[in-house]
């Protein structure tokens, strides 16, 4: 193991104003790059999802395998691709553009090391506590001991995909801020073409879907690792080269990962605390809120994460003496592009609802009754959608400024409001309770954020009157696309005409009135 690089001086900068503008409109490139290549790994997910029901079914090996999947998958959540990106990525930002690039690999091949250490001990713990966390997270399988012995398996085969998982959102994080956001969006397309293979092969040569599947979840893992190595070289990422465990800025990173982790926690808490609450409720409100939200989280896992995640580079090159203005200018902007794409979104699930809901899961079991009940979830999460989408920028802002603290509280402040609103609204009702907690609870935590933020002087500008004017235009597409969505007898016809026809106005009216978000997204496509 070599000395650790020495720093370098900083690179000079040009003037606030105009590194600002640049930055801003990186944002919007980067952000429309990412949102284009994880609507490809979405899309292909629903493809896993169809290909894994025709496969696997419904039965207990089913429950055995999905119990199996989501142990390493909560790591992922809690350590891996949010946490891990947004507490590595401000600091090789900040280090890039203050000490150079052979600092920054320096500190890269650190975080490989402690990564690899750490998720390995952790695999290798939950590989020898395998019954243990099989009987936490599935305690009804203890009842049936050929069932617990089968998840107790794949509990031990998957969960070393945690291990490559984790070192795969650090190659993301540093080809993020190396400024390349297609081959990271673009990971998540090997694991569901991995799982769709070995599902599909399993069942046409008539063996253990279930346990292939398990197989494939490690493999799938090494994978997506495998996938992203080459696009490191070709960033320029060196591998090999100067490091030490004790960096002082591996050090550094730890202690922002400590309450990113933290409030990767909440909010899984935040999941648990609904699934406890609808087991209390009429059957079928579990299912009902679950399509809902997958509904939901398909623009926001498009354009909401996509502006949040192209963000924090800019804003983490932009921190320091002297750039407050750049800085609050490229903020301010990733604000108003969240509002630009996630209002439309938001007004667009409301008016579709009933058919977006029909034509996707309206079939078989899932009668009118479910229908009726997820399109009344899927109304109460999209009032949300906006503020959910505001809060990745807004949280990137204080991972720049190495402030995680700030975040945290409010999170957890964010989980009592959704508690409090879920227990007073759940009487009068329902499931429909929970889904509207959860939307109070992402503006109160979006608010708390951009009002700390404007406290602690940042410099936040231009956003209320462009967001009032992307309010009314969806407001106007609401009605529209609801009133023509009465004249269509089909599910189908009506989402494959009016989800564009919806589109096409938005755009247009945004660029007639010369939306600086249309325009700047407009001149990212084209680029």
């Amino acid at each position: 193991m070599n000395g650790e690089v020495p720093e370098q001086g900083s690179p000079s900068l040009t003037t606030s104003g105009a590194q600002g503008g640049h930055e801003q409109c990186a944002v919007a490139r980067n952000a429309a790059v990412m949102g284009a290549a994880t609507l490809v790994s979405r899309v292909l997910g629903f493809v896993r999802d169809a290909v894994l029901a025709f496969a696997l079914g419904a039965g207990p090996l089913a429950d055995a395998f999905l119990v199996a999947f989501r142990l390493p998958n909560l790591l992922r959540r809690l350590f891996g691709e949010g946490s891990l990106s947004m507490a590595f990525v401000s600091v090789f930002c900040a280090t890039r553009s203050r000490q150079g690039d052979e600092r920054a690999f320096a500190l890269m091949r650190s975080m490989f090391f402690w990564v690899a250490l750490v998720t390995g001990v952790l695999c290798t713990a939950g590989v020898l506590g395998a019954p243990v966390l099989t009987a936490l997270m599935a305690p009804g399988f203890v009842r049936d001991a050929e069932l617990f012995r089968t998840a107790t398996v794949m509990v031990r085969i998957c969960f070393p995909y945690a291990f490559f998982i984790c070192l795969v959102a650090l190659c993301m994080g540093v080809l993020n801020g190396m400024g390349r956001f297609a081959a990271p969006a673009l990971a998540p397309c090997v694991l569901n073409v991995v799982l769709i293979a070995a599902a599909l092969l399993a069942y046409a040569g008539g063996y253990d879907v279930a346990m292939t599947l398990a197989w494939a979840v490690p493999v799938a893992g090494a994978a997506q690792l495998a996938f992203m190595l080459p696009w490191l070289g070709r960033s320029g990422v060196r591998m090999t080269g100067p490091w030490r465990a004790a960096d002082r800025l591996a050090v550094k990173v730890g202690r922002l990962l400590g309450p990113s982790v933290m409030g990767a926690a909440v909010y899984q808490l935040t999941i648990v605390l609904g699934t406890l609450l609808a087991s209390f409720l009429p059957a079928g409100s579990i299912a009902c809120l679950y399509y809902a939200d997958r509904l939901v989280q398909f623009p926001l896992g498009v354009f909401g994460v996509a502006v949040g995640t192209a963000a924090l580079p800019s804003l983490a090159r932009l921190h320091g003496p002297g750039m407050e203005q750049a800085f609050g200018g490229t903020l301010s902007a990733s604000l108003r592009l969240s509002l630009f794409v996630s209002l439309p979104a938001a007004a667009g699930l409301l008016a579709l609802a009933q058919p977006l809901v029909t034509l996707l899961f309206g079939r078989g079991a899932f009668d009118a009754a479910a229908v009726r009940d997820t399109v009344a979830a899927l109304a109460a999460y999209a009032p949300g959608i906006p503020a959910i989408a505001l809060v990745r920028p807004l949280v990137a802002a204080f991972y720049a400024a190495d402030n995680t603290r700030t975040p945290v509280v409010i999170a957890v402040a964010a989980l009592g409001v959704y508690a409090g609103t879920a227990l007073l609204l759940m009487p009068f009702a329902g499931h429909v309770a929970l889904a509207a907690a959860g939307s109070v609870s992402a503006w109160f935590n979006a608010v708390l954020l951009y009002t700390s933020l404007l406290r602690s002087g940042v410099l936040l500008r231009d956003i209320l009157r462009p967001a009032a004017v992307y309010l009314l235009l969806s407001a106007v597409m609401l009605a529209a696309v609801h009133s023509g969505a009465l004249y269509f007898s089909s599910s189908f016809a009506a989402v494959a005409v009016l989800v564009p026809a919806a589109v096409v106005f938005y755009a247009a009216a945004a660029l007639l009135l010369r939306s600086g978000e249309a325009l700047l997204l407009l001149r990212s496509f084209r680029s």
